[in-house]
């Protein structure tokens, strides 16, 4: 590796502010990346509308031609229409899915739901909070649809809003936020996730999250231990609140209105609509609106008016702060334009014992911010299903309309939205009342960018403003694991791109989920480089930055999902691949993707860190007759020179082999041009482990895309094993 200097990236996990810009494009076209750079660009503006009828039912069938869509008062072509609906997407072996269900889609963020659960730990009591819980995790759990995102978070006024999982379609690390609300002391995890995808273990939080095993009841004292201990912390916080003086009390609603602003700011950068199941008892509401006309000093008020002894009335009590007012209107506007709705859940009827003592309402300002931003107050959080059933029923049919604006400023203006439509008799239609235009990368602070990065984790929609590429390969660790490497491979040129200074940050993310969401595993590297000392520069312009990680993963489908982002500019790549990791248990043949050798002189080697010692129990991998190779994520072919590769295979069988390799160019026909050659086998010293190493003569085939076929039938056995890897040409 050439000179460089490593740290890992400390990014704190609070909620971010960001431009909220929906990027996308034409449906025949390659999705648009958003850019910070320049004074305009070209924008797609992604409207998500939902239409229900009289009745509260989904409105369905409506087309693009049925929509009109203003940004400002300026009427804009719609260049994109869709429509998502969750009745037919089901998710493959779920009750009532046929047998044959397809995957489920790859949606667009801003097509998919996305829901936060916050707690308000100052305003509620802890018996309240603990019993909200159960109804949240059983949401968590039970309700969302499996292409919907969720996440997890709390506030209170000694330390504001804390993210505790971002949005995410994981319910098992869901129902572990819930569960432990972000108490350290209950997790058992001994890493940092600094997107927070990840708080506990996985295999720590599925077994936590079970119900109904043979170890039910150490389970069960182990849950009531972790119960006490996070009732014992948030008495702490409600002891705090509560030695603030009544007098303090506008000054305490001032400041939860100002981190909850900060909040929706933050939401800025989900794409989609954004619902945000607040769980809470609220502030006295008399603060807020006044005095109740049921209030005995109401009364009075209006004697005193009427006989114009107007001297004796407190405007305050009777009406409400003004000052107060117009900070949680302010509040409630950046959840509008945030494109967010508050469904309040009144836990206040869910305290007990000690907690019961009588304590000013708060319904009254909770039905105030929900209904001002479009959404509902429910009063019983022990029997949230109904309600909260038939929230997802209205938005579970999403019409999705986009129209691109070229001439915006970089300077994250809002821009106010209207949408109109032919509706059916008394149906009524919600869209995102506005848009932020995009903001220089450079004026985002640290706790935006986290989220923009979690963002790109969670849709794993492709992003090409830095060109990446990305290898794996499911390597057998133990009869019941595989040891899975991670190539990343950061083009220097498109990350040096823009850059004048000396200096180049790079944060590299990757995790690995399994076919349920579940978040496995996850590695991230923060690499800063000194262009000009010991060479970078020019091993940036030649090649790029090569990183080598692992996962050790249990037989099973996955898929890993990889951000890299120049952390000074922020030009992201996101790639997904998938990986299948064999029983190899079971001793079947199984052949690794072919592995190209080529020169790591062109690359800034880094390797991940291990604290010593892998965690698997395999050492690098890549290696022939005991000497090391780089392989290539993917190969860059010289059209008139052969290149070297490598056939790793198991189970294979004793005796010849037959390898045969085929071309398939870009438009997925054959080429007759390219061959497979000087196929030997080597000795490994490991049983049933085979190495044999070829050379492909790429000559004849034209500057372009490709994929290599590759198969290895055991002649004794009639086997075939087949494999593939896309590789480039130039000329």
């Amino acid at each position: 590796m050439r000179s460089s200097s490593l740290l890992r990236s400390p990014l704190p996990g609070l909620l971010l502010i960001l431009a909220p810009m929906a990027l996308a494009a034409l449906p025949a076209k390659e999705p648009k990346p958003p850019t910070f750079e320049g004074s305009s660009q070209v924008v797609a503006v992604e409207v998500p509308v939902n239409v229900v009828s009289r009745d509260g039912e989904p409105v369905r069938g409506l087309t693009a031609a049925d929509f009109e869509v203003y940004d400002g008062s300026d009427k804009q072509a719609i260049t994109s229409f869709e429509v998502i609906d969750l009745k037919t997407i089901q998710e493959p072996g779920a009750p009532g899915a046929p047998e044959a269900a397809p995957a489920l889609p790859e949606l667009r963020p801003a097509a998919r739901r996305h829901f936060l659960l916050l707690f308000d730990l100052s305003f509620s009591t802890p018996t309240s909070i603990l019993k909200a819980r159960l109804a949240a995790r059983d949401f968590v759990l039970h309700s969302l649809h499996p292409t919907d995102l969720a996440a997890v978070a709390t506030y209170s006024l000694e330390t504001g809003p804390k993210l505790i999982v971002t949005f995410t379609p994981d319910r098992v690390q869901l129902a572990r936020a819930v569960d432990t609300l972000g108490y350290r002391q209950a997790l058992d995890s001994a890493r940092v996730d600094p997107l927070h995808f990840v708080i506990d273990e996985p295999d720590n939080a599925l077994l936590n999250t079970a119900s109904g095993s043979s170890s039910a009841s150490g389970r069960d004292e182990r849950k009531d231990l972790i119960n006490q201990e996070i009732y014992d912390y948030l008495k702490t916080i409600a002891i705090a609140a509560q030695k603030e003086e009544r007098s303090f009390q506008r000054s305490r609603i001032s400041n939860y209105s100002r981190s909850l602003a900060e909040v929706a700011k933050a939401l800025n950068a989900i794409q989609g609509r954004k619902q945000v199941v607040f769980f809470s008892e609220g502030f006295d509401s008399s603060l807020l609106l006044g005095r109740d006309t049921t209030d005995p000093g109401a009364a009075e008020d209006a004697d005193n008016v009427a006989f114009g002894q107007t001297w004796f009335v407190d405007s305050d009590q009777r009406f409400g702060n003004t000052g107060l007012q117009g900070e949680v209107g302010r509040m409630l506007e950046q959840f509008r334009r945030a494109d967010c709705v508050i469904q309040a859940v009144d836990i206040g009827g869910l305290r007990a014992g000690a907690d019961e003592q009588a304590r000013p309402s708060g319904e009254g300002a909770l039905f105030y911010m929900a209904h001002d931003t479009g959404g509902e107050l429910f009063k019983d959080a022990n029997n949230l299903r109904e309600p909260l059933d038939r929230m997802l029923e209205k938005t579970s049919v999403t019409y999705l309309l986009t129209f691109e604006r070229s001439d915006l400023k970089t300077d994250g203006a809002y821009h106010r939205l209207k949408v109109k439509a032919k509706l059916p008799p008394g149906a009524r239609l919600t869209h995102r009342a506005g848009y932020y235009a995009p903001r220089p990368f450079q004026q985002l602070d640290p706790l935006e960018r986290n989220l923009l990065a979690s963002d790109g984790i969670a849709s794993a929609a492709p992003r090409r403003d830095l060109d990446i590429n990305v290898l794996t390969a499911p390597f057998r660790a133990t009869p019941e694991r595989g040891y899975v490497p991670v190539i990343i491979e950061a083009s220097g040129k498109s990350l040096l791109a823009g850059e004048k200074g000396k200096k180049l940050d790079v944060e590299i993310y990757a995790y690995v989920s399994d076919q349920q969401g579940r978040m496995r595993d996850f590695f991230n590297r923060r690499v800063a480089l000194d262009l000009d000392k010991g060479g970078a520069r020019k091993g940036m312009e030649e090649g790029g930055i090569k990183y080598y990680g692992h996962f050790d993963l249990e037989p099973g489908a996955y898929h890993v999902r990889v951000l890299v982002r120049n952390a000074g500019s922020g030009r992201t790549g996101v790639q997904t691949v998938p990986v299948t990791v064999p029983s190899y248990a079971e001793a079947q043949p199984v052949l690794l993707p072919p592995f190209f050798m080529e020169d790591h002189q062109k690359w800034l080697l880094v390797r991940e860190q291990t604290g010593g010692e892998l965690k698997g129990s395999v050492v690098y991998p890549f290696t022939v007759s005991g000497e090391p190779y780089v392989p290539a994520a993917r190969p860059v072919l010289d059209g008139g020179k052969p290149a070297r590769l490598c056939l790793v295979a198991y189970n294979l069988g004793k005796g010849e082999l037959a390898v045969q390799g085929e071309v398939v160019a870009a438009d997925g026909k054959a080429s007759p041009q390219g061959k497979l050659s000087r196929v030997e086998r080597t000795a490994t010293g490991i049983q049933g482990l085979d190495k044999l190493v070829a050379t492909f003569d790429p000559a004849g085939l034209s500057a372009g895309d490709y994929v290599l076929k590759v198969a290895v039938t055991d002649p004794a056995t009639g086997h075939k094993q087949t494999n593939s890897l896309a590789f480039h040409v130039v000329r």
